[in-house]
């Protein structure tokens, strides 16, 4: 005799819907993912970026930059950009891998940023929130001299600078004017005020948002995303985090930019293709991405 099925909990619920990827969006044309991490997505071989690509085309986006965390991610992003034309890399180490930057790496970095499929450096920058919460995050000092060094690799590439900012806004403001900006600073993912938007709006900084735009508790964010010009602004997954509401916590990839890109459109008060077409004519002209 078949035994009656378990009645799931919520709590059971929810952990299988965190589990479950989002739904596919509506396609908007012409979006590109200006910051993911096909890595960490599942794309360790050719056919898995390759999947992972043609899902993200299947909604309109047609090209990523997929970013590195540390060397081995870095050699994977590289790799990536050379298995489909669709990808392209950001290579350099995470504030919170700092302590790796040593000669070797630093050798290495250089000959990865020479690659014409290399498109930008980082992500770089200052991270506060880990050195109190992990025993393996470099130290405030050591992510300043490491941002150092790749601030000015940006600038002998002639590349645009992947910045990584948490907890840091006035360090890392500092540093970048310390140090003076390459010509193509990027804030991925950004998180500040309203203030620290314009703040670095003034500086020609490029604001690009991910899905903690569309999120209930974001209204500072939203009013950052509204006062950025259209000529700075940019959109992203990082995924796999990050997922948009209303599948926050759920697996994100690429195919879901044109969740983020609708939001950001309500924020602005455009239509939604005209905000894809804003996203995407940015990414292309800042990365100097071919055009498809």
């Amino acid at each position: 005799m078949t035994e009656p099925a378990k009645e799931l909990t919520a709590k059971e619920i929810k952990k299988r819907k965190r589990r479950q990827p989002p739904p596919d969006p509506t396609p908007l044309p012409g979006l590109v993912d200006a910051h993911t991490h096909l890595a960490a997505c599942g794309g360790r071989s050719e056919e898995d970026v390759r999947a992972i690509l043609d899902h993200a085309e299947s909604v309109g986006v047609e090209q990523v930059v997929t970013v590195a965390d540390d060397m081995v991610d870095a050699r994977w992003a590289v790799a990536a950009a050379h298995w489909d034309q669709r990808a392209f890399a950001a290579v350099g180490l995470h504030p919170t891998h700092a302590a790796d930057l040593d000669d070797a790496a630093k050798a290495e970095l250089e000959e990865m940023a020479a690659d014409p499929r290399v498109v930008a450096i980082g992500e770089t920058g200052l991270d506060y929130y880990w050195t109190t919460r992990s025993d393996d995050c470099a130290d405030p000092s050591v992510q300043r001299e490491a941002f150092a060094w790749h601030i000015d690799l940006a600038k002998r590439s002639g590349k645009p600078l992947m910045i990584h900012n948490r907890e840091a806004d006035r360090d890392l403001l500092d540093v970048l004017a310390a140090e003076g900006a390459p010509a193509t600073v990027i804030m991925h993912c950004f998180s500040g005020t309203p203030e620290i938007a314009r703040e670095c709006v003034d500086l020609g900084y490029v604001l690009s948002f991910s899905g903690t735009v569309t999120f209930n508790n974001s209204t500072e964010l939203r009013e950052a995303a509204h006062l950025t010009p259209d000529e700075l602004i940019l959109v992203e997954t990082d995924a796999p985090f990050l997922t948009p509401h209303p599948y926050r916590g759920q697996p994100n990839q690429s195919y879901c930019i044109p969740y983020t890109a609708r939001a950001l459109a309500q924020v602005r008060g455009v239509s939604d293709e005209q905000m894809a077409d804003t996203l995407g004519s940015n990414a292309r002209k800042l990365y100097s991405l071919p055009l498809r």
